[in-house]
């Protein structure tokens, strides 16, 4: 069984910790906008039709699309 998640996984208020990522190219310009791995993010807000979305990451505030979230591996945290 695959328990693996992304960040287009969470759900409002849910956390997670960065442990890769699935697109390299893209990769790149989420590591520059701080999400590194190690790094824990909060999902914030949900647009209405579910895209784009918006996380808290290393301080800040980051929205981005759901499929650019979907390249992101987390491990799920207890809130």
């Amino acid at each position: 069984m695959n328990t693996r998640k992304t960040l287009a996984d969470l759900k409002i208020g849910e956390r997670g910790e960065i442990i890769g990522f699935t697109d390299a190219l893209l990769s790149l310009k989420l590591l520059e906008m701080g999400c590194l791995p190690g790094s824990e993010v909060e999902m914030t807000h949900l647009a209405p039709f579910g895209d784009p979305i918006a996380i808290k990451v290393s301080g800040y505030t980051l929205t981005m699309r759901k499929d650019e979230a979907a390249t992101i591996q987390i491990n799920p945290l207890k809130n």
